[in-house]
């Protein structure tokens, strides 16, 4: 045998032994009655400042209507929108960019972090003892926007359509049916797989890989707690950590429809203290908690953000009785066929649908995920 053919099969069995390698580590693995820790958030804050209230919505008490919960910021136009929503709903809205100012009337939050996610635990920390029966609805500011999952993108059609009692019968539901732009297709890689990892080495610019990448280190920050004192509490029968191939499917963009039961799942000092976690990642000061070694949220607050919208569907899905979250039936619940949502949540059940994840005429990924700057003029 020649030395260079010798040459050559040594480099092709080496490189087959790589390959062989990566399949192996990227193998299908069965997530059937896999537990995760998920049920409780566990973060302990080092920080001896924790926010005073500012965002306790006035007449919340004694109103009998589903709360509408709006992180709004200046950037989302005027908020006129949601004034003909008021028969409907109990509007509590957040400026979330509004200077810090205890003389305002308006419903504040700790600082601008995290998107719409500071408002929403903000109104889950101040109003906990006062979540209406009614259940209460999470939205972002603006009328239009992509994401809203509504042939003209209107937020404010959707909620009118929005049948909140149909939707509560699961206890939680996302207002997106359309599977676009979530992870739900089978097709989107595994939080914690090479692909994932290959994909945010290549494309250092992309929040979305760089969340996909984060979210299997923050959910054992966030479920997890000070790594010695949640032994005691997280047994070897249930996972903290997502696997290579532990892949969690949810819908997209942070609204949703959530029971005043599901939220009283967690005691209000879990919700503060994924309020904190976010805090004691940020670079402004608001914490006095910023080191580099925390277990915190990333400092960047666009993967931070997009973090808590992946976490939603964990916090308030059905935890009765269970000593962990079964990951293979969360995926399930979280990403109910289109045609089934669309029918349970806004009575639109004769449609015509392309496989499980979209029906025709709802819903279309508009260029560049992003509207005409005209679009709001002309459609309004």
């Amino acid at each position: 045998m020649g030395r260079k053919v010798q040459r050559s099969l040594i480099q092709l069995i080496f490189f087959l032994c790589i390959l062989f390698f990566i399949l192996f580590l990227n193998r299908p693995q069965s997530t059937k009655d896999k537990l995760f820790a998920w049920t409780k958030v566990r973060y302990q804050t080092t920080s001896s400042i924790i926010p005073e209230a500012r965002g306790v919505c006035p007449g919340l008490a004694e109103s009998t209507k589903p709360a509408l919960i709006v992180s709004h910021v200046s950037s989302d136009g005027d908020p006129s929108w949601l004034e003909p929503l008021r028969t409907q709903y109990h509007v509590c809205m957040y400026q979330v960019d509004a200077p810090a100012d205890k003389t305002s009337k308006l419903l504040q939050v700790p600082a601008n972090r995290g998107h719409e996610a500071m408002a929403y635990l903000t109104f889950l920390i101040d109003n906990y003892a006062d979540i209406p029966s009614a259940g209460a609805v999470f939205v972002h500011g603006s009328r239009w926007a992509w994401h809203n999952d509504i042939p003209d993108y209107d937020n404010a059609a959707l909620l009118r359509s929005l049948d909140i009692h149909a939707a509560l019968k699961a206890g939680y539901s996302n207002l997106r049916c359309d599977w676009s732009a979530g992870t739900c297709p089978s097709s989107v890689p595994a939080q914690g797989s090479l692909e994932t990892r290959l994909s945010s080495a290549v494309s250092p610019w992309s929040a979305r890989s760089a969340s996909d990448l984060a979210l299997p280190e923050a959910l054992g920050q966030i479920f997890g707690g000070d790594a010695d004192a949640r032994v005691e509490e997280i047994t070897s029968a249930v996972h903290l950590y997502l696997g290579r191939q532990d892949a969690v499917r949810a819908q997209c963009c942070a609204q949703f429809v959530v029971s005043r039961e599901r939220i009283w799942q967690h005691a209000q000092s879990e919700y503060i203290a994924l309020r904190q976690w976010l805090l004691d990642g940020s670079d402004d000061g608001v914490s006095r908690n910023v080191y580099r070694e925390s277990r915190a949220a990333p400092g960047d607050d666009r993967i931070a953000g997009r973090i808590v919208s992946y976490i939603w569907h964990i916090l308030f899905a059905d935890h009765a009785g269970e000593r962990g979250i079964d990951l293979d039936r969360l995926n399930r619940d979280s990403c109910p066929s289109a045609a089934e949502c669309y029918c349970r949540l806004y009575g639109k059940c004769d449609l015509k649908c392309r496989g499980p994840g979209s029906c025709k005429g709802q819903y279309s990924v508009p260029k560049d995920y992003r509207l005409p700057e005209d679009w709001e003029k002309t459609h309004s």
